[in-house]
């Protein structure tokens, strides 16, 4: 059986770790099954290079920093398919270029537009097992560009969907939970999930899968395994397919977190005129807004509140510099001690009365919120980060999660 396995960085964080890794995929492929391995860089490494990139300067060069972040699946891949090769196994690195993935110009954040499968196709003919680097492709220039962060993900079911088989995410934690055990270790495990189900508990914060590629996988009929790196499988870990499970008439299936959320605030708008400005402007600077708030404040002007990734914010800084004849005429604030709790259920979408139960438990437990935003199979809300731990046990328990 054909099969892409992608293994993330925790899962190949040490030599000892890739060494393992490659042990199990040489037996799997003595039993019969052909390879394709998408693998992150080593542990905290990307981490590591983007803090060496600030020691270099305080600015952010986005092509050079494409360039340096590639490094580090550059580094895994190599070393794995030595360590098969080792093992007395045919094995080939390639990095996203060599494996021709064509993607769009926008540098740490480019999307795949295709993927010339030629080369991996005849290594597979050959015998041998590929080793491909995740996260990295080329754009129409011939420049590195990264797929943002969770980009190993997209790379492996991307390739997979134009080979035509599973794709196996292998991680840290053995499958989906309702919600991260890392948060609240009482979580159940989800045997089975929805696309509709993983890609908006992904969506919402959920760090076991990436969004974009859980959104391929329902797209090209992809069938996706989540487990938990030389662990045995299916019943350690998470099948993900497009069907309708019986899981999903729960109410309430899982709560993803995001921490990497702040609030923006913008106060003494003077008229809604202003307000378009200011969002032809976020668009422009390509600001990824989430909950948008807009209230009367003081003399009858509005505020304006949004939410948005911190990683973020420098464009914040930079949209508000750039246009001062605009923002030097009001008060802006921003907000980073928050998280966003989002409960997502699609069973939601027949019951009602799911709101007032989250703003009675909240309440209950003394925790207040400062956004809201719901859709038919989501409930996301900001508190703040200190009370994380009063309010996911109170949520868990009134919805059996």
């Amino acid at each position: 059986m054909l099969v892409v396995t992608k293994y993330g960085g925790s899962s190949v964080a040490t030599i000892e770790k890739i060494k393992a890794i490659a042990a199990h995929l040489v037996e799997r492929k003595r039993q019969g099954d052909s390879i394709v391995i998408v693998a992150s860089a080593m542990g905290k490494t990307t981490n590591g290079l983007i803090d060496e990139s600030k020691q270099v300067s305080d600015k952010i060069f986005p092509r050079e920093l494409d360039a340096l972040l590639a490094l580090g699946e550059g580094k895994t891949v190599p070393l794995m398919a030595m360590a098969i090769q080792d093992l007395g196994e045919e094995a080939i690195s390639l990095t996203g270029m060599q494996i021709g993935l064509k993607a769009t110009s926008r540098h740490q954040r480019a999307l795949i537009k295709h993927i010339d499968a030629t080369r991996i196709k005849r290594h597979l003919n050959e015998g041998k097992i590929v080793v491909v680097a995740g996260f990295q492709g080329m754009n129409d220039e011939g420049d590195i560009v990264t797929l943002g962060r969770g980009g190993s993900d997209t790379s492996a079911v991307a390739l997979a969907a134009i080979l035509g088989c599973p794709c196996e995410i292998y991680t840290d934690v053995n499958g989906l939970y309702s919600i991260d055990p890392r948060k609240y270790p009482a979580a159940k495990k989800l045997a089975a999930a929805s696309y509709d189900l993983v890609m908006e508990m992904a969506n919402q914060g959920s760090k076991v899968m990436e969004p974009r590629s859980v959104e391929i996988a329902k797209k090209y009929g992809v069938p996706l395994y989540i487990g938990q790196s030389l662990q045995p499988k299916p019943q350690y870990g998470t099948i993900v397919m497009n069907n309708q499970l019986t899981l999903e008439d729960k109410v309430i299936s899982g709560i993803s977190i995001n921490e990497n959320v702040c609030m923006v605030t913008l106060r003494d708008i003077p008229a809604a005129s202003i307000t378009g400005e200011i969002f032809n402007l976020i668009n422009k600077y390509e600001i990824n807004v989430d909950m948008i708030n807009q209230s009367i404040g003081t003399n009858n002007n509005l505020v304006l509140s949004f939410s948005c990734n911190k990683d973020d914010l420098h464009l914040v800084d930079k949209m508000a510099a750039d246009n001062a004849g605009i923002f030097g005429k009001l008060t802006l604030e921003k907000q980073t001690d928050l998280v966003k709790i989002s409960l997502v259920g699609v069973g939601m979408a027949s019951h009602f009365g799911v709101a007032t139960r989250v703003f009675n438990v909240l309440n209950n437990v003394k925790v207040p919120f400062y956004q809201i935003t719901t859709s038919e199979i989501t409930i996301s809300l900001t508190v703040d980060a200190a009370k994380l731990g009063e309010a996911i046990p109170a949520l868990a328990m009134e919805f059996n999660l």
